[in-house]
């Protein structure tokens, strides 16, 4: 058996595979299926400073290899997590990662407050979220936002801070080393890809929001290759994500830099997926001769 533990940012995951934000809320139905100790960590549902009923339905779309969303955020607010899920969440024996989803920066640096004396392992600021009309995309669509509000962040709390990219830009790279000089303490990329389907019957958008973010197995060439830019582009970390729905995609993603993954959209299709992929990972790093994980992450030998 490899070794799989891995750490970024100074913290220590039980593997490389987390479950990434928005898939499985606070993990509190997923419990029921695996124990939580089996993943690497879990991104819990973005939070926002207040309560968020999100965007109306339909807000969910299947798409080829994929699928659309424009929940918008839906979660009970910081506080909520804080005093009634956090405490039991700290207790699975797995790596608890928070969302801060604010729709200001004023919002993202009230909510690191909040956050900052609660055991919650590390900060994922979402400067990219493509389904809310303010905020998230704003922040992470240029250089100087996305800099402003991980400055302010970075500010606010002592926890590792890892800010998550959009892939809606111009140059990821750019985004990515805005951030890393205003403190970020590693990278996540990449959220969905702004998209839209209609419904040619009523000729309406088949989201109420219009558009949605695209994930699924369609984006992942397209993450692949922005973890690999920006792995090329900073020091500090990467987890990557986009379309991870077996081990060689997880395998993938390390090679082409990303010192951990998150899995997603997979999970709609069955629960268990991240476990079946810390599994297969182990597994061909065993057939590979490959005592730790780590021995993975950037090794790719482009021509």
């Amino acid at each position: 058996m490899a070794h799989m533990r891995v750490k970024i940012a100074g913290v220590e995951f039980n593997n490389p595979v987390i479950a990434a934000s928005g898939c499985v809320g606070f993990g509190r139905e997923y419990e029921e299926l695996f124990p939580l100790s089996r993943l690497g960590g879990i991104s819990v549902k973005g939070m926002t400073l207040h309560p968020k009923a999100g965007n109306p339905p339909p807000r969910i779309a299947e798409t080829p290899s994929g699928m659309l969303n424009s929940v918008g955020l839906e979660n009970p607010g910081v506080d909520y997590f804080i005093e009634h899920e956090l405490p039991s969440l700290s207790q699975k024996g797995t790596t608890v990662i928070a969302n801060v989803a604010g729709s200001t920066l004023e919002d993202c640096v009230a909510i690191a407050e909040k956050l900052d004396p609660t055991n919650v392992d590390m900060i994922e600021l979402n400067i990219s979220c493509p389904n809310v009309k303010q905020g998230g995309a704003a922040f992470g669509t240029n250089c100087q936002s996305a800099a402003e509000v991980t400055k302010a962040v970075r500010q606010a709390t002592k926890k590792p801070l890892m800010v998550k990219l959009s892939p809606n830009v111009t140059s990821i790279s750019e985004i990515a080393k805005a951030v890393e000089a205003e403190g970020a303490d590693a990278l996540s990329l990449v959220n969905t890809f702004l998209g839209m389907r209609i419904d040619v019957e009523s000729r309406r958008p088949v989201l109420h929001n219009n558009v949605g973010g695209l994930s699924g197995p369609a984006i992942f060439p397209i993450a692949l290759r922005m973890v690999w830019e920006v792995y090329n582009a900073v020091k500090v970390p990467v987890v990557g994500m986009g379309g991870i729905h077996d081990s060689i995609y997880a395998i993938e993603m390390m090679m082409a830099g990303a010192s951990a993954v998150q899995v997603g959209a997979a999970i709609f299709t069955d629960p268990v997926t991240p476990v079946y992929i810390v599994e297969r990972v182990n597994q061909w790093l065993d057939d590979h001769g490959i005592h730790n994980v780590s021995e993975l992450v950037g090794t790719v030998k482009p021509w």
